[in-house]
Formats: structure tokens, C-alpha cells, sequence
């Protein structure tokens, strides 16, 4: 009889434990007690200089975290994407948890699949393995053979529901008690958090739920040619296993591993924030567990953008169209230093209350994130960002929504990602000038109006510093020039002459009107700017760069 799971319900699923006291109990002493050996050894021997006691203090870290099961790893893998978080001979044991857990029993195997799929394998696959080549939090993958192609077929671990069902729950429990003496001062409360954290999880054990995901997702990236979804098998898939076509591809794990294939890391590095940054400001769909072991670096590409495979789509999300545009938004007046805005844009997005004096926290922010696009910039990082706020929110009010717990996830596991692979990975660098080139070329209405309100300010006349700082993003080094300036200036001119650019056309007739006369310098500062950055010999890089591109 095939597995029906419920949907996660925090009021449901405690009753359902507190109910069961002989469960609850000797769990959640266990896990207390667990704890406080870990943090005991950690606080005896964390700062040892010697490096087989520090071998054995990793080892310790992964057994610890394995043997407290599937929640607990998938927590243990955020770490082991942070490598500013955790120290390296540390990381490279948690690195282990992505895809290299101990595999439960063959024959459990074997006979979930003939239970899931109505047949043994050896009648539904010319070859079947005898062991998994990857085993990870919630299932382990086989590689399989049909039709002289192969296919990834992953399995889910049994008893998966009630292990999550009842670590949920504790972890709910112990997080809301323990909140108060946590570092960081979330405000909403972290039940809420792990409330997030464990619809998702729920929604990832459902495997026909991950096949409706995967193809989304392979949908909305079927014009991407830098990225490669595997094919779904339906009829090897089901609500314990999901069958995909095989990658070969390299994991990306670490820089060395990269070149030794003859691929280079900062090509992926750019595939994998570009990707990452189209699903949560383009798509609103975003995988939310982007850690190396679901992504692989494929043959192809070029040294600008390699080729990339996302796989295991069982941690999805989505952003409001909301959410989307004032996160956009936020960016802007970043980058535009304008300090209330992006308190504004906060507020908006519930990370600070109705009530809250905005003008108040002008200065603090500016704190925070001043200097992100000068002197400060090499340094600039989300974990810098990180500590500063950690300080900011025990003055201030902030809090974090918990709708953006898992968005939170998956922009820091994928700037670890970038940062195993290239230390001196700065995400502002490719964040900033991808937001600018969208507000420069995206013509909805949506992304129209930020535009707007980058270019004119409310009284209609023309900012001429913000426009230049917005090119200066976008242009500043030759690598952009080359394969931006063209596309660029073409979205330009057909706004400039389609219906939607009829507002454009307003303001920029209103912007002559200065104290009812006319008023020519600040077009002419415009124009020049247009004519400096569009020069004929940048065009003309720009036009070569293409044809290299494209031969």
C-alpha cells in the first residue's frame, strides 16, 4: 500500500506528540543531551592547534548531526556551504552530509520500489546497481540502466514522515524556549521560522510533488542554454521515488575538483548567482537548497558562463510579485544610498512595523551598508552584512518575516557556494549590475516604474547623478561593455519610441520646464552621458564581442 502523507500543522502535529509522552520525552533528552557534549568538546577543544584533535572534533560534528537525522543534516548543510562560517577542516568533513551519508538497507530499497512501482527492478531496469552512488538526508540514488541510457533513480529513506513529524515538532519546542538567549534577535519569533522549515521539509518527502517542481522549473529555464534540468521518467516516479536522466556533470565542491575537468570555477560561479538572481526577481520560483551536492558543472559553456545542472527540486518556493519588485527596489536606493527609501522598502516587506520611526534608523543603516559601492565593496559580503544587522536589530525593531526563511537560506548557501569556489567572491559584483542592466532593459510596467523613479525625481526633473551611477554599475569594466551595451541601447530606443515610453517622453518634456522657462543643462548633461557610454567605439566592441559569442 502506497504512502499518504498530511500536510506539516504545527497545532496537529504537537498534540500529536504530546500525546505520545513515551515518544516525546526520551527525544528530546536525547537531543539536550546530545547538545551539550557537542558544545562541551567544542568548548574544550575548538581552539586546539593540533590537527588530529581538530580531524576528530569534525568527525565527532558529523556523526553527532547524522545521528540525529534528516532535520538535523539538512541544518548541518546549510553549515557546510559557509566556509566564512566554518573552519575548513571542519567543512570538509560537514561537506560529507550533501550526498555521502551512510545508505540504509539495499533490500528496504528494492522492496520500496516494487511497492512504489508495482514491479522488482530487475523487470523494470536492464541494470540495477547493487548499492547507492549517493545517499543523502532523504534518500539515496542509484544509477540505473534503460534503453542503453542511464537514469538517477533516488529512493526515500523509510519512516521518513514520522522522523521529521516528531524532530519538527522538538525543534519547534526547543527553539521558541530557547530563543531568548540566541545571538540574534529575530523578533517574530523563531517558531515561525522552523514553521517554514518544516512545511518545506514535508512538501520534499512528497516525490510527486518534487516531479510537478522539477518541471517548472525545467519550464522556466527552457530558454537558458547555460542551464540544464534532467529529464523526468514518469513512469518510474512516484511518491517515494523519483526517476530523472543521469548528469555527468563535476559537483561543486571545490575549486581544485573544478579544474582538474579542465572547467573554470568563476564561469559557474557567475551560471550559478545569475540563475539564482533570475529566480527570485524574474520567475518568483526559486530552489531554496542550492548546496553543492544538487549542482553540477557541466562540459560546454564558455569562460564567462559555464554550463550548469540543478538537480533535487524537493525545496522549492515562490516570492509575491509584491515582494519581488520591492526587493528590487531596495537594491536601488542601495545603490543610490538613500537610506529612508530603504527603510520604507523594510517596512513594506514586514521586516519593520507600521509604528516604526523610519527617520530613525537613516543613520544605522547608513552604518550598515554605506560604502558598499566604494572603498568597502572588496569586503562587502552577506556574512559582513550579517554582523552588522545582528547588532543593528538588538537597538532597532527589525524582524524576520517568516515568509522570507527560506528566500534567507538560499541566497546565503548560494554565496558559500560561490565562496568555496573563489574566496574572493564579492556577490554585490554581479548582484548590482544585474539588477541595473534589468531596470535598464526589462520593459514592464512594473520595472518601468522603478526605472522612473531612478531617473526623474517627484517634481519630474531629471536625476542625472543616479542615472550615471546606474550606467557606471552596469559599464564600469570592459566585460560588461561587451555583452551589454548593444542590448541595452536597443531596450532604450524602443521604449523610448513604444506606448509604454509615453511617461518617459513626459518627463523628460516636463524636465526642459525649470520656473516656467526652459531649461536645456540637465538634458544636455543626459545626452551626454547617453553619448560617452554609447560611444561608436563601444558599440563597435560591443558588436564584436557578440560574433566571438556566437561562433
Amino acid at each position: 500500500m502506497k504512502k499518504s502523507y498530511s500536510k506539516y500543522s504545527a497545532k496537529d502535529d504537537l498534540l500529536w506528540l504530546i500525546l505520545r509522552p513515551w515518544i516525546f520525552i526520551p527525544r528530546v533528552l536525547y537531543i539536550l543531551l546530545t547538545f551539550i557534549f557537542l558544545f562541551l568538546r567544542i568548548l574544550f577543544q575548538g581552539n586546539s592547534k593540533n590537527k588530529n584533535v581538530q580531524k576528530n572534533l569534525s568527525k565527532y560534528l558529523f556523526d553527532v548531526i547524522t545521528d540525529l537525522g534528516p532535520c538535523f543534516i539538512k541544518l548541518g548543510q546549510a553549515l557546510s556551504t559557509r566556509p566564512d562560517l566554518v573552519r575548513q577542516d571542519w567543512l570538509t568533513e560537514l561537506t560529507n552530509l550533501q550526498d555521502n551519508l551512510p545508505a540504509f538497507d539495499h533490500k528496504i530499497a528494492l522492496k520500496i520500489i516494487e511497492e512504489e512501482l508495482g514491479s522488482p527492478v530487475n523487470e523494470l531496469f536492464e541494470e540495477f546497481p547493487d548499492s547507492p552512488i549517493a545517499s543523502a538526508s532523504l534518500g539515496q540514488v542509484y544509477k540505473a540502466k534503460i534503453n542503453n541510457s542511464y537514469l538517477a533513480v533516488k529512493v526515500q529513506r523509510p519512516n521518513l514522515y514520522f522522523l521529521i513529524r516528531r524532530d519538527v515538532v522538538i525543534l519547534r519546542i526547543l527553539g521558541t524556549f530557547l530563543s531568548p538567549l540566541l545571538p540574534l534577535n529575530i523578533g517574530v519569533g523563531i517558531g515561525e521560522i522552523i514553521d517554514e522549515f518544516g512545511k518545506a521539509l514535508f512538501d520534499e518527502i512528497d516525490y510527486q510533488k518534487e516531479a510537478e517542481n522539477a518541471l517548472k522549473f525545467a519550464n522556466l529555464f527552457k530558454e537558458n542554454p547555460n542551464i540544464f534540468i534532467p529529464k523526468l521518467e514518469k513512469q518510474f516516479s512516484s511518491k517515494r521515488i523519483i526517476t530523472t536522466s543521469w548528469i555527468d556533470g563535476v559537483k561543486l565542491r571545490d575549486r581544485a575538483l573544478l579544474e582538474e575537468n579542465n572547467l573554470i570555477p568563476a564561469s559557474f560561479i557567475k551560471t550559478c548567482v545569475i540563475s539564482g538572481l533570475q529566480q527570485l526577481f524574474e520567475f518568483g520560483y526559486f530552489h531554496a537548497d542550492p548546496h553543492p551536492g544538487n549542482m553540477f558543472a557541466l562540459k560546454g559553456g564558455n569562460a564567462d558562463c559555464g554550463n550548469l545542472a540543478y538537480v533535487d527540486f524537493g525545496m522549492m518556493d515562490t516570492i509575491t510579485n509584491s515582494d519581488r519588485l520591492t526587493l528590487i527596489k531596495a537594491i536601488v536606493h542601495i545603490i543610490n544610498e538613500e537610506y529612508y527609501l530603504l527603510a520604507v522598502d523594510f517596512q513594506k516587506l514586514g521586516f519593520l512595523t507600521k509604528e516604526q520611526d523610519l527617520q530613525k534608523l537613516v543613520e544605522p543603516l547608513k552604518e550598515v551598508l554605506g560604502g558598499s559601492l566604494g572603498a568597502e565593496v572588496g569586503n562587502f559580503n552577506l556574512k559582513n552584512v550579517t554582523d552588522k544587522f545582528s547588532k543593528l536589530m538588538y537597538s532597532y525593531p527589525f524582524r524576520v518575516p517568516s515568509r522570507f526563511a527560506l528566500i534567507i537560506r538560499a541566497v546565503v548557501s548560494q554565496e558559500g557556494l560561490a565562496l568555496r569556489l573563489d574566496p574572493e567572491f564579492k556577490i554585490l559584483k554581479i548582484a548590482y549590475p544585474y539588477i541595473a542592466k534589468k531596470l535598464l532593459t526589462d520593459n514592464s510596467e512594473e520595472i518601468l516604474e522603478i526605472l522612473l523613479e531612478v531617473v526623474f525625481d517627484k517634481k519630474g526633473q531629471i536625476q542625472i547623478e543616479k542615472v550615471e551611477s546606474l550606467l557606471n554599475i552596469l559599464f564600469k569594466d570592459s566585460d560588461n561593455i561587451n555583452s551589454d551595451l548593444i542590448p541595452v541601447a536597443n531596450a532604450g530606443l524602443k521604449l523610448f519610441v513604444s506606448k509604454k515610453g509615453s511617461e518617459v517622453r513626459k518627463n523628460l518634456l516636463l524636465s526642459l520646464i525649470k520656473d516656467e522657462k526652459l531649461e536645456f543643462s540637465d538634458v544636455k548633461k543626459l545626452l551626454a552621458l547617453i553619448r560617452d557610454t554609447f560611444s561608436p567605439l563601444n558599440i563597435a566592441k560591443s558588436a564584436v564581442q557578440n560574433i566571438i559569442s556566437t561562433v
